[in-house]
Protein backbone atom coordinates (compact mmCIF):
# COMPACT_ATOMS: atom_id res chain seq x y z
CA UNK A 1 0.00 0.00 0.00
CA UNK A 2 3.04 2.18 0.16
CA UNK A 3 3.84 1.87 -3.47
CA UNK A 4 0.38 3.42 -3.64
CA UNK A 5 0.20 5.78 -1.92
CA UNK A 6 3.54 6.72 -3.53
CA UNK A 7 2.36 6.41 -6.58
CA UNK A 8 -1.16 8.68 -5.53
CA UNK A 9 1.21 11.42 -4.56
CA UNK A 10 3.44 11.65 -7.78
CA UNK A 11 0.25 11.40 -9.67
CA UNK A 12 -1.40 14.60 -7.90
CA UNK A 13 2.31 16.55 -8.54
CA UNK A 14 1.44 15.94 -11.73
CA UNK A 15 -2.27 16.87 -12.07
CA UNK A 16 -1.36 20.01 -9.56
CA UNK A 17 0.85 21.37 -12.23
CA UNK A 18 -1.71 21.07 -15.24
CA UNK A 19 -4.61 22.98 -13.20
CA UNK A 20 -4.02 26.32 -14.25
CA UNK A 21 -7.73 27.39 -13.34
CA UNK A 22 -10.16 27.48 -10.35
CA UNK A 23 -12.44 24.87 -12.13
CA UNK A 24 -9.88 22.39 -12.67
CA UNK A 25 -8.57 22.60 -9.20
CA UNK A 26 -11.93 22.19 -7.94
CA UNK A 27 -12.18 19.49 -9.76
CA UNK A 28 -8.82 17.98 -8.59
CA UNK A 29 -9.99 18.18 -4.99
CA UNK A 30 -13.00 16.30 -6.01
CA UNK A 31 -11.15 13.56 -7.44
CA UNK A 32 -8.59 13.22 -4.51
CA UNK A 33 -10.84 14.44 -1.44
CA UNK A 34 -14.12 13.78 -2.55
CA UNK A 35 -16.27 12.09 0.20
CA UNK A 36 -18.16 9.23 -2.05
CA UNK A 37 -14.89 8.67 -4.89
CA UNK A 38 -12.12 10.92 -3.59
CA UNK A 39 -8.91 8.63 -3.36
CA UNK A 40 -7.64 9.78 -0.21
CA UNK A 41 -10.55 8.72 1.57
CA UNK A 42 -10.40 5.29 -0.54
CA UNK A 43 -7.37 5.07 0.93
CA UNK A 44 -7.66 5.45 4.92
CA UNK A 45 -11.21 3.03 4.15
CA UNK A 46 -8.19 0.63 3.44
CA UNK A 47 -6.69 0.55 6.24
CA UNK A 48 -8.34 -2.01 8.31
CA UNK A 49 -7.14 -4.43 5.58
CA UNK A 50 -3.32 -3.35 6.60
CA UNK A 51 -1.53 -5.91 8.62
CA UNK A 52 -1.04 -4.64 11.84
CA UNK A 53 3.02 -4.36 12.19
CA UNK A 54 2.76 -2.12 9.19
CA UNK A 55 -0.90 -0.05 9.63
CA UNK A 56 2.02 2.43 11.60
CA UNK A 57 4.03 3.60 8.70
CA UNK A 58 1.25 3.30 6.21
CA UNK A 59 -1.01 5.38 8.67
CA UNK A 60 2.07 7.99 8.77
CA UNK A 61 2.65 8.39 4.92
CA UNK A 62 -0.98 8.58 3.98
CA UNK A 63 -1.08 11.29 6.78
CA UNK A 64 1.63 12.98 5.25
CA UNK A 65 0.16 13.08 2.00
CA UNK A 66 -2.94 14.09 2.32
CA UNK A 67 -1.45 17.17 4.66
CA UNK A 68 0.67 17.95 1.85
CA UNK A 69 -1.97 17.36 -0.43
CA UNK A 70 -4.50 19.85 1.41
CA UNK A 71 -1.94 22.37 2.13
CA UNK A 72 -0.83 23.40 -1.22
CA UNK A 73 -4.39 22.62 -2.93
CA UNK A 74 -5.51 25.44 -0.71
CA UNK A 75 -2.12 27.67 -1.28
CA UNK A 76 -3.00 26.94 -5.12
CA UNK A 77 -6.23 27.93 -4.89
CA UNK A 78 -5.90 31.05 -3.10
CA UNK A 79 -2.71 31.81 -5.66
CA UNK A 80 -5.07 30.93 -8.70
CA UNK A 81 -7.90 33.23 -7.05
CA UNK A 82 -5.75 36.10 -6.64
CA UNK A 83 -4.58 35.78 -10.05
CA UNK A 84 -7.76 35.58 -11.98
CA UNK A 85 -9.19 38.92 -9.81
CA UNK A 86 -6.55 40.75 -10.81
CA UNK A 87 -6.92 39.35 -14.70
CA UNK A 88 -10.92 40.16 -14.07
CA UNK A 89 -10.00 43.94 -12.50
CA UNK A 90 -7.41 44.59 -15.32
CA UNK A 91 -10.20 43.53 -18.05
CA UNK A 92 -13.18 45.59 -15.89
CA UNK A 93 -10.21 49.25 -15.25
CA UNK A 94 -10.91 51.87 -17.42
CA UNK A 95 -7.44 53.82 -18.80
CA UNK A 96 -9.03 57.40 -18.54
CA UNK A 97 -6.31 58.24 -20.31
CA UNK A 98 -6.72 56.49 -23.93
CA UNK A 99 -8.68 57.94 -26.06
CA UNK A 100 -12.64 57.74 -26.10
CA UNK A 101 -14.00 54.66 -28.26
CA UNK A 102 -16.79 55.70 -31.00
CA UNK A 103 -19.80 54.52 -30.65
CA UNK A 104 -20.52 51.67 -33.59
CA UNK A 105 -23.28 53.13 -35.96
CA UNK A 106 -25.70 51.17 -38.47
CA UNK A 107 -25.78 51.51 -41.92
CA UNK A 108 -27.89 53.80 -43.50
CA UNK A 109 -30.87 52.64 -45.37
CA UNK A 110 -30.73 52.84 -49.01
CA UNK A 111 -33.70 54.93 -49.61
CA UNK A 112 -31.68 57.30 -46.87
CA UNK A 113 -29.19 57.44 -48.52
CA UNK A 114 -31.11 58.50 -52.35
CA UNK A 115 -33.07 61.05 -50.28
CA UNK A 116 -29.93 62.53 -49.00
CA UNK A 117 -28.31 63.01 -51.83
CA UNK A 118 -31.38 64.76 -53.99
CA UNK A 119 -31.82 66.74 -50.81
CA UNK A 120 -27.89 67.79 -51.38
CA UNK A 121 -28.14 68.50 -54.76
CA UNK A 122 -31.69 70.77 -54.48
CA UNK A 123 -30.36 72.34 -51.31
CA UNK A 124 -27.22 73.60 -53.92
CA UNK A 125 -29.65 75.29 -56.11
CA UNK A 126 -31.02 77.06 -53.19
CA UNK A 127 -34.12 75.17 -52.65
CA UNK A 128 -35.71 75.10 -49.45
CA UNK A 129 -36.36 71.63 -47.25
CA UNK A 130 -39.88 70.72 -45.86
CA UNK A 131 -41.32 66.94 -45.81
CA UNK A 132 -44.68 67.88 -45.52
CA UNK A 133 -47.87 66.11 -43.28
CA UNK A 134 -48.27 62.73 -44.09
CA UNK A 135 -52.13 63.24 -42.82
CA UNK A 136 -53.45 65.52 -45.02
CA UNK A 137 -57.14 67.20 -45.61
CA UNK A 138 -59.06 66.99 -49.05
CA UNK A 139 -58.10 70.32 -50.03
CA UNK A 140 -54.62 69.90 -49.90
CA UNK A 141 -54.19 66.70 -51.71
CA UNK A 142 -56.41 67.08 -54.32
CA UNK A 143 -58.94 69.84 -54.81
CA UNK A 144 -56.08 72.41 -54.90
CA UNK A 145 -54.34 70.59 -56.99
CA UNK A 146 -57.04 70.51 -59.39
CA UNK A 147 -57.88 66.86 -58.96
CA UNK A 148 -62.05 66.77 -60.14
CA UNK A 149 -64.66 65.60 -57.92
CA UNK A 150 -64.89 62.11 -59.97
CA UNK A 151 -61.05 61.03 -60.32
CA UNK A 152 -60.60 57.94 -59.69
CA UNK A 153 -57.22 58.91 -57.06
CA UNK A 154 -60.40 59.95 -54.81
CA UNK A 155 -61.89 56.71 -54.78
CA UNK A 156 -61.28 54.59 -51.21
CA UNK A 157 -60.21 51.80 -53.48
CA UNK A 158 -57.09 53.96 -54.01
CA UNK A 159 -56.75 56.21 -51.21
CA UNK A 160 -56.33 55.47 -47.38
CA UNK A 161 -59.02 57.61 -45.75
CA UNK A 162 -58.93 58.16 -42.26
CA UNK A 163 -62.05 60.08 -41.95
CA UNK A 164 -64.70 62.50 -43.91
CA UNK A 165 -61.81 64.85 -43.86
CA UNK A 166 -58.58 63.38 -43.35
CA UNK A 167 -56.79 60.98 -45.29
CA UNK A 168 -52.81 59.96 -45.78
CA UNK A 169 -51.36 61.90 -48.88
CA UNK A 170 -51.12 60.36 -52.34
CA UNK A 171 -48.16 62.25 -53.02
CA UNK A 172 -46.25 64.86 -51.68
CA UNK A 173 -47.76 67.52 -53.81
CA UNK A 174 -49.44 68.44 -50.81
CA UNK A 175 -46.37 70.49 -50.11
CA UNK A 176 -46.27 72.52 -53.08
CA UNK A 177 -49.97 73.86 -52.05
CA UNK A 178 -49.20 74.34 -48.07
CA UNK A 179 -45.92 76.82 -49.13
CA UNK A 180 -47.44 78.49 -52.13
CA UNK A 181 -50.05 79.96 -49.53
CA UNK A 182 -47.81 80.70 -46.70
CA UNK A 183 -44.86 82.26 -48.50
CA UNK A 184 -45.11 84.56 -51.57
CA UNK A 185 -43.08 84.00 -54.99
CA UNK A 186 -40.23 83.20 -55.85
CA UNK A 187 -40.75 79.99 -53.94
CA UNK A 188 -38.04 77.07 -54.23
CA UNK A 189 -39.11 73.79 -52.83
CA UNK A 190 -38.00 70.28 -52.06
CA UNK A 191 -40.25 67.65 -50.64
CA UNK A 192 -39.21 64.33 -49.61
CA UNK A 193 -41.16 61.97 -47.69
CA UNK A 194 -43.71 58.61 -47.26
CA UNK A 195 -47.00 58.57 -49.36
CA UNK A 196 -49.83 56.26 -48.85
CA UNK A 197 -52.05 53.85 -51.53
CA UNK A 198 -53.95 51.04 -51.82
CA UNK A 199 -51.79 48.99 -53.89
CA UNK A 200 -51.18 45.70 -53.53
CA UNK A 201 -47.52 44.49 -52.82
CA UNK A 202 -45.46 43.40 -56.09
CA UNK A 203 -41.66 43.52 -56.93
CA UNK A 204 -42.34 47.33 -58.12
CA UNK A 205 -45.82 48.04 -55.80
CA UNK A 206 -46.07 48.79 -52.30
CA UNK A 207 -48.70 50.89 -50.00
CA UNK A 208 -46.42 52.56 -48.55
CA UNK A 209 -43.03 53.95 -50.49
CA UNK A 210 -41.20 57.35 -50.59
CA UNK A 211 -41.38 60.08 -53.41
CA UNK A 212 -39.29 63.29 -54.10
CA UNK A 213 -41.07 66.40 -55.78
CA UNK A 214 -39.96 69.81 -56.18
CA UNK A 215 -41.37 73.26 -57.23
CA UNK A 216 -40.50 76.33 -58.38
CA UNK A 217 -42.42 79.56 -58.89
CA UNK A 218 -41.31 83.01 -60.02
CA UNK A 219 -41.49 85.76 -62.80
CA UNK A 220 -40.75 84.40 -66.55
CA UNK A 221 -40.41 80.87 -65.64
CA UNK A 222 -40.77 78.34 -68.77
CA UNK A 223 -40.07 74.53 -69.66
CA UNK A 224 -36.68 75.16 -70.39
CA UNK A 225 -36.09 76.12 -66.58
CA UNK A 226 -37.64 73.20 -65.93
CA UNK A 227 -35.64 71.06 -68.34
CA UNK A 228 -32.46 72.46 -67.27
CA UNK A 229 -32.84 71.91 -63.66
CA UNK A 230 -33.78 68.38 -64.31
CA UNK A 231 -31.05 67.92 -66.46
CA UNK A 232 -28.51 68.79 -63.64
CA UNK A 233 -30.32 67.21 -61.14
CA UNK A 234 -30.28 63.82 -62.81
CA UNK A 235 -26.45 63.98 -64.22
CA UNK A 236 -25.94 64.46 -61.05
CA UNK A 237 -27.89 61.80 -59.24
CA UNK A 238 -26.90 59.47 -61.84
CA UNK A 239 -23.83 60.15 -64.67
CA UNK A 240 -22.94 63.18 -66.20
CA UNK A 241 -23.39 61.24 -69.62
CA UNK A 242 -27.15 60.37 -68.55
CA UNK A 243 -29.34 61.04 -71.65
CA UNK A 244 -32.51 62.77 -70.84
CA UNK A 245 -35.99 62.47 -73.28
CA UNK A 246 -39.43 64.38 -72.35
CA UNK A 247 -42.58 62.95 -73.66
CA UNK A 248 -46.19 64.91 -73.27
CA UNK A 249 -48.20 63.33 -70.44
CA UNK A 250 -51.44 64.55 -68.26
CA UNK A 251 -51.15 65.58 -64.44
CA UNK A 252 -53.89 67.55 -63.07
CA UNK A 253 -51.62 70.14 -61.70
CA UNK A 254 -49.25 71.09 -64.65
CA UNK A 255 -49.98 72.10 -68.31
CA UNK A 256 -48.87 70.98 -70.31
CA UNK A 257 -47.22 67.76 -68.45
CA UNK A 258 -44.06 65.24 -69.65
CA UNK A 259 -42.96 62.10 -68.46
CA UNK A 260 -38.76 62.40 -68.01
CA UNK A 261 -36.66 59.01 -69.37
CA UNK A 262 -33.53 58.52 -68.72
CA UNK A 263 -30.95 56.34 -71.00
CA UNK A 264 -31.10 53.13 -69.28
CA UNK A 265 -28.10 52.83 -66.27
CA UNK A 266 -27.72 49.37 -66.90
CA UNK A 267 -26.76 49.13 -70.55
CA UNK A 268 -25.86 52.90 -71.17
CA UNK A 269 -28.57 53.25 -73.89
CA UNK A 270 -27.84 50.23 -75.40
CA UNK A 271 -31.09 48.14 -75.02
CA UNK A 272 -30.99 45.49 -71.73
CA UNK A 273 -33.64 43.31 -70.56
CA UNK A 274 -34.45 45.41 -67.94
CA UNK A 275 -35.12 48.08 -69.63
CA UNK A 276 -37.40 46.09 -72.51
CA UNK A 277 -34.49 46.85 -74.88
CA UNK A 278 -35.74 50.37 -75.19
CA UNK A 279 -32.56 51.85 -73.89
CA UNK A 280 -35.22 54.21 -72.10
CA UNK A 281 -36.24 54.30 -68.25
CA UNK A 282 -39.10 55.68 -67.07
CA UNK A 283 -38.08 57.73 -64.14
CA UNK A 284 -40.01 60.75 -63.30
CA UNK A 285 -42.91 63.19 -64.06
CA UNK A 286 -43.27 66.97 -64.24
CA UNK A 287 -44.68 70.09 -66.08
CA UNK A 288 -45.69 73.48 -65.71
CA UNK A 289 -47.65 74.73 -62.77
CA UNK A 290 -51.58 74.62 -63.58
CA UNK A 291 -52.88 77.86 -63.96
CA UNK A 292 -55.91 77.03 -62.03
CA UNK A 293 -53.56 75.85 -58.82
CA UNK A 294 -51.99 79.20 -58.92
CA UNK A 295 -55.05 81.04 -58.75
CA UNK A 296 -56.24 78.17 -55.82
CA UNK A 297 -53.16 79.68 -53.61
CA UNK A 298 -54.26 83.12 -54.66
CA UNK A 299 -50.89 83.97 -57.02
CA UNK A 300 -51.79 85.60 -60.22
CA UNK A 301 -50.77 83.09 -63.25
CA UNK A 302 -50.19 86.19 -65.53
CA UNK A 303 -47.37 87.46 -62.98
CA UNK A 304 -46.17 84.75 -62.26
CA UNK A 305 -45.06 81.05 -63.29
CA UNK A 306 -43.64 78.06 -62.10
CA UNK A 307 -42.58 74.01 -62.70
CA UNK A 308 -43.20 71.07 -60.78
CA UNK A 309 -41.77 67.41 -61.08
CA UNK A 310 -42.16 64.14 -58.81
CA UNK A 311 -40.29 61.16 -58.79
CA UNK A 312 -40.25 57.89 -56.78
CA UNK A 313 -37.54 57.71 -54.23
CA UNK A 314 -37.61 53.96 -53.89
CA UNK A 315 -37.72 53.40 -57.84
CA UNK A 316 -34.48 55.19 -57.89
CA UNK A 317 -32.58 53.57 -55.43
CA UNK A 318 -33.52 50.36 -56.87
CA UNK A 319 -32.01 51.49 -59.93
CA UNK A 320 -28.63 53.12 -58.37
CA UNK A 321 -28.45 49.67 -56.44
CA UNK A 322 -29.48 47.63 -58.70
CA UNK A 323 -32.38 46.11 -56.77
CA UNK A 324 -35.19 43.63 -58.73
CA UNK A 325 -37.71 44.28 -55.79
CA UNK A 326 -38.96 47.24 -53.45
CA UNK A 327 -39.52 44.51 -50.97
CA UNK A 328 -35.88 43.80 -50.22
CA UNK A 329 -36.09 47.87 -49.04
CA UNK A 330 -38.70 47.14 -46.39
CA UNK A 331 -37.55 43.84 -45.50
CA UNK A 332 -34.58 44.73 -43.00
CA UNK A 333 -32.54 41.90 -44.02
CA UNK A 334 -29.10 42.56 -42.78
CA UNK A 335 -27.41 41.01 -45.32
CA UNK A 336 -28.80 43.23 -47.52
CA UNK A 337 -28.51 46.41 -45.59
CA UNK A 338 -25.15 45.41 -44.68
CA UNK A 339 -24.08 46.63 -48.42
CA UNK A 340 -24.75 50.20 -47.90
Amino acid sequence: MLDEIQKASAEFESALAAATTSRALDELRLRYFGRKEGLVPALFSRLKEVPKEQKKDVGDALNRFRDHAEAILKERSASLANAEAAQKEARETIDVTLPGRLPRLGHLHPITIVRRQMESIFSEMGYSIDPGPEVETDWYNFEALNFTPDHPARDTQDTFFLSEKLLLRTHTSNVQIRTMESFRPPIKVMSCGRVFRRDEITMRRSPMFHQAEGLLVDRGIHIGHLRGTLEHFLHRLFTPDTKIRMRPSFFPFTEPSAEIDISCVFCGGKGCGTCSHTGWMEILGCGMVHPQVLRNVGIDPEEWSGFAFGMGIDRVAMLKFDLPNIRTLFENDLRVLSQF
